[in-house]
């Protein structure tokens, strides 16, 4: 990464270890308008709506009934959702982010954890479409080992064709004579060149899984950067990329380092097939909006 980078926004923090091998629950089988991406088994923005969190915050996390929507424990829930709709539907030609949120209650369900109920507009932000869907998210009581459950839907938004272009842009990066390899998306001005652009929607989308793993009652993820993003040789049917991210944690303020490694073809998307959370990055800023 470049050595200073002005902030503007908020994204990550990271640990040393081996890579973490994590398996997500299946895409509801209704939900399957479209492929849903996934992470191999056995193996691993972003709306940029303005969240306020609060000191007050933490008081409010288990609040029950009915919640201001604007306020951390409602946003903090629909965010998930967002990172659950890029992790299953997300593309380089389609990426999901938080418009706003409407309404939100949140209730204890006794065994399992607290379930948010929520009504929320969700942004396609490259087609720039925005649609009013309802979503319900659990998460898992401090016992369990597992991540959030989603249910989410959003119809127009998975009706919304991309195969032509995605197909265009398989074609593209398969058949160039040298490997698509680039840093800081965006740059420390907020710029992304346009050829660029796919491969920073395909490094939010692997950097989705993360989010949507990481996320809890406590915590409210953002993407910050892809701070390397680098085509490896495969085979003719995936694109293979190593992939480094930065992702902003708001509420601690902490910048986490991720590496991963996934694959990516139009009739199967993004698997993540390792991810590692790397040590902390004491220099890393959050670059400014790029939307």
């Amino acid at each position: 990464m470049s050595p200073s980078i002005v902030v503007v926004l908020a994204v990550l923090t990271g640990v040393t270890g081996s890579p973490t091998v994590t398996t997500w629950p299946a895409a509801d089988p209704q939900d399957a308008t479209a492929h849903p991406n996934t992470v191999v088994e056995g193996t691993e923005i972003f709306g940029w709506q303005r969240v306020s969190v609060e000191e007050e915050a933490e008081k409010e996390v288990m609040a029950t009934g009915k919640l201001n929507p604007n306020h951390y424990p409602a946003q903090r829930a629909a965010k998930v959702v967002q990172h659950y709709l890029n992790t299953q539907y997300g593309s380089p030609f389609r990426l999901f982010g938080l418009h706003a949120v409407h309404s939100a209650n949140a209730e204890d369900v006794a065994d399992s954890g607290r379930k948010y109920q929520l009504e929320i507009s969700v942004q396609e932000i490259i087609n720039n479409t925005t649609e009013k869907c309802s979503a319900e998210v659990l998460f898992a009581g401090a016992a369990a080992q597992r991540s959030s459950q989603v249910q989410v839907s959003c119809e127009e938004h998975l009706k919304i064709s991309t195969e032509a272009q995605e197909e265009a842009l398989f074609q593209k990066y398969q058949m160039n004579k040298s490997l698509q390899s680039v840093q800081n998306l965006p740059d420390s001005y907020g710029h992304i060149e346009p050829d660029n652009q796919p491969l920073w929607h395909l490094g939010t989308v692997a950097s989705s899984s993360v989010m949507l793993n990481e996320s809890t009652e406590n915590t409210l993820y953002n993407m910050a950067q892809v701070a390397s993003i680098t085509q490896l040789a495969s085979d003719n049917q995936q694109l293979k990329f190593d992939c480094r991210v930065l992702l902003h944690e708001m509420v601690s303020q902490e910048i986490i380092h991720w590496k991963l490694l996934f694959t990516w073809s139009p009739p199967d998307g993004v698997k993540v097939l390792q991810m590692e959370k790397l040590p902390r990055c004491h220099h890393c800023k959050v670059p400014p909006n790029t939307n």
